[in-house]
């Protein structure tokens, strides 16, 4: 059976006029048959992309050498098929989108704690654990212990932290998020208000799921992914969950069994977030992704 290979990374630095170089990194993806999405931005690049591993090595090298791009750390998993289905390049104004202006991680930053000694800092009493993440995607797992913001997107970080902070105004902290890049800039806005220190876990989640043995690890339940996979387990093996199409949020096989839940178009999730319009939209949807699964092609949607 052949096995795609997934490649997650990214990196701060300062790019310059990035859209001169959406075009050509396109074109590597595309020739080399990779899919998945690249963000583009000044501060740098962002991206989780997938294929045969010739391929994925050609679009990494291709962003080794952006101009003044720093070396990365990318984490490499597999798939046993193809978890995305386009192929983009994107300019955004942030590589992850915090909304705060002058946050710079390049300039300030927290200290990295390696998977190794992660078990440590959950260990420590004094030493408050924060998940970055959302909540869907806590919902499905997080490590022993951690706080929840119980945010619907990055944006809401900040405005949670201040709240946080005045009520814990002593305690040590440390962060966690998917790859580490929300935590690259969670540090870095942590410490642009006043917190002397604050570290985090390098290579997030996905680097202790893969270094860290099972016997040891304090990590409960399963990883959000942002593909086609929905979740991964220890050893990066692909998970248990599925996934909404109408809300994009994981749903495990109690949701499939609702009442609530008709495959890509609600879920007890979402049940009451979409009107009865939108509902017939993705109905349709999911009428021409099926047919075209007959035809044997890809239903891409608009």
């Amino acid at each position: 059976m052949t096995e795609f290979t997934v490649a997650a990374f990214y990196n701060f630095f300062r790019l310059e006029t990035p859209e001169r170089h959406r075009e050509p990194l396109l074109a590597v993806l595309t020739d080399n048959e990779v899919c998945g999405t690249i963000l583009l931005a000044d501060e740098g690049f962002n991206g989780t992309i997938a294929g045969p591993q010739a391929g994925v090595e050609a679009a990494l090298s291709a962003l080794r050498h952006l101009p003044g791009a720093p070396a990365f750390e990318v984490k490499f998993s597999a798939a046993p098929k193809q978890p995305f289905l386009r192929t983009k390049v994107r300019l955004k104004k942030e590589i992850v989108t915090m909304g705060v202006e002058g946050i710079d991680p390049n300039a300030q930053v927290g200290r990295y704690v390696t998977p190794k000694a992660w078990n440590e800092v959950l260990a420590d009493p004094d030493t408050l654990v924060i998940d970055t993440r959302n909540d869907y995607e806590v919902g499905i797992g997080t490590f022993e212990g951690a706080i929840n913001p119980r945010t619907d997107s990055f944006r809401e970080f900040p405005a949670w932290f201040d709240q946080f902070r005045a009520e814990n105004p002593d305690k040590k902290i440390a962060m966690f998020c998917t790859g580490g890049i929300r935590c690259e800039k969670a540090t870095s806005y942590v410490l642009s208000q006043g917190v002397d220190d604050v570290v985090h876990l390098q290579g997030g989640i996905l680097k202790y799921l893969e270094e860290v043995d099972k016997a040891e690890s304090r990590w409960e339940g399963e990883c959000f992914v942002f593909d086609g996979r929905v979740s991964v387990r220890h050893g990066l093996e692909p998970g248990t969950y599925d996934q909404c199409f109408a809300c994009r949020r994981p749903i495990d096989e109690a949701m499939k069994a609702h009442i609530a839940y008709v495959p890509g178009v609600s879920c007890p999730q979402c049940i009451d977030e979409f009107s009865a319009e939108e509902r017939e939209r993705f109905a349709e949807r999911s009428k021409q992704m099926a047919l075209a699964a007959e035809r044997g092609e890809k239903h891409l949607g608009r």
